[in-house]
């Protein structure tokens, strides 16, 4: 008998099922600066310890990408070793901000599952808890993906589609204690824009192009622990291409942001996502943002930006095509609430 995990298929989950994973982490400064090597984002917060202590931080709080990722890839083995591919994200709150030393774990529960109509796959939607120390809650997100079968004659469960709300009410956003952005320094920020200076509708063309490749992917997905067969073994997929993490594609998107929202300096909750299409090595990427709303907050200084960005292989602004369907070249459709200088 095997000792080798592996992995959950869709005929393994239950519907309430509570999944402990495996492998905390701790993070530390290097790996803040392999995210740095990898995506380049210019976020002054991030970026600048006296930056941050300026504006009430004790110690610099980690990109929130690096606690998605990482809160992510303890999820893996459990969840999507089997996967054909992740599909989307919903009713997502970071809780509070992570610093180097920090011990991350992660615990899931199974809350959805629908059997596809072919009888290979299923899609198994979880909800996801990180904590940080022990038991201090740092992030919540909902997710969905398709998982194959071991057996294509399985009995396909009762389906279960859990509902989601569409957005993170703004009045449910976490801003840091003691954040104070009264000494906030534009200048050294990079981008003169605050809150009041976007408009519900404008869209946001970040200009600069990444071309991917399979050596960085592998890497940024080796870094988060993250086992999915897909993104590193080309037989793993019957076109012989690794699949590209699309946490690789939200990281290389949101550092592109930064040309149009430099000021966006913290993602307070993802309220939706989809990977419209899968992405490979070779592809150029470009991205997109557009303000969805607007909403201020109790900490005095702060706003709150809700903003789609978009990934894309084509064109700024372009989303969907006449069918209602993502086109083509579209990769990444992120909705997600930001705090900016008011």
């Amino acid at each position: 008998m095997t000792k080798t995990n592996q992995g959950y298929f869709f005929e393994d989950y239950r519907v309430g099922q509570v999944l402990d994973h495996a492998t905390p982490r701790t993070l530390h400064d290097g790996d803040v600066a392999m995210y740095q090597s990898l995506y380049g984002p210019r976020f002054a917060l991030q970026s600048s310890w006296d930056f941050a202590s300026q504006l009430g931080f004790k110690n610099p709080p980690l990109d929130d990408l690096i606690t998605f990722h990482t809160v992510f890839g303890k999820t893996v083995p459990d969840i999507s070793l089997n996967a054909v591919a992740n599909l989307g994200y919903g009713e997502g709150r970071f809780l509070s901000r992570v610093e180097s030393g920090d011990t991350i774990r992660s615990t899931s529960e199974i809350i959805g599952l629908k059997q596809n109509s072919n009888g290979k796959t299923g899609i198994v939607w979880v909800r996801t808890k990180g904590y940080a120390n022990g038991d201090r809650p740092v992030l919540d997100y909902v997710r969905w993906v398709m998982v194959r079968k071991r057996d294509a004659d399985a009995p396909a469960p009762d389906p279960v589609v859990p509902e989601l709300a569409p957005t993170v009410p703004a009045a449910d956003l976490y801003v840091p204690e003691g954040l104070d952005w009264a000494a906030y320094d534009f200048t050294a920020a990079g981008e003169p824009h605050r809150w009041g200076d976007y408009q519900v509708g404008e869209i946001i063309d970040h200009v600069d192009g990444v071309t991917l490749t399979d050596p960085e992917h592998m890497m940024a997905t080796r870094l988060w622990q993250n086992t999915a067969k897909v993104h590193f073994d080309v037989t793993a997929r019957p076109d012989g291409n690794r699949l590209i993490y699309g946490g690789h594609i939200i990281s290389m998107a949101r550092a592109l942001s930064f040309n149009g929202l430099g000021n966006a300096q913290l993602i307070a909750a993802i309220n939706a996502g989809s990977h419209a299409n899968p992405a490979m090595a070779g592809d150029t990427i470009r991205a997109w943002s557009e303000v969805l709303d607007k909403a201020e907050t109790e900490t005095p200084g702060v706003g709150a930006l809700r903003l789609r960005l978009v990934a894309t292989k084509g064109e700024a602004g372009a989303l969907r095509g006449d069918d209602g369907k993502y086109l083509p070249d579209v990769l990444l459709d992120l909705d997600y609430w930001a705090l900016i200088p008011t």
